[in-house]
């Protein structure tokens, strides 16, 4: 399978809304999408062609925040999120980020699973964060220079 990551663009932010509402109990619409892109870094990743997940990062001074990292249930586990998260990474290293955040959800024992083999550490947990259902964020974190 070959994996093509690409900036996100208004044909892809459809398919990522779509996407959001079978993996987010609150989903991002396309126009939020497109917004959020106009001020970060979003992208989508295709498996041969075909729309398998995207995600986006926003920039504040030298931080960068992963937002919403979603794949097609057809694609998971089949390295369509390390390769979201790779283009991610290399884009933070890229621009100068000393580290890049994320928030996850305690359940979420695959992107738990991706995240700690890709490098990020955990550094702590906000209760109660998500709803529907409430549901504790662990928090982590990627530092760029141990990870070099």
């Amino acid at each position: 399978m070959n994996i093509e990551i690409r900036k996100i663009d208004a044909e892809s932010a459809k398919y990522a809304a779509e996407l959001e509402k079978l993996c987010f109990a609150e989903p991002w619409s396309e126009k939020a999408i497109m917004e959020e892109a106009e001020r970060g870094f979003f992208i989508a990743a295709f498996a041969d062609e075909v729309f398998a997940g995207y995600a986006g990062m926003t920039q504040v001074l030298d931080e960068r925040d992963i937002c919403n990292v979603a794949t097609v249930p057809e694609f998971r586990g089949k390295g369509v999120g390390r390769a979201i998260v790779s283009a991610l990474l290399e884009n933070a290293k890229a621009t100068g980020a000393s580290v890049v955040m994320l928030e996850v959800r305690a359940s979420n024992a695959a992107a738990i699973a991706l995240y700690e083999k890709m490098g990020f550490t955990l550094v702590g947990k906000r209760k109660n964060f998500y709803s529907f259902p409430k549901e504790d964020a662990l928090l982590y974190n990627y530092y760029i220079e141990q990870n070099k």
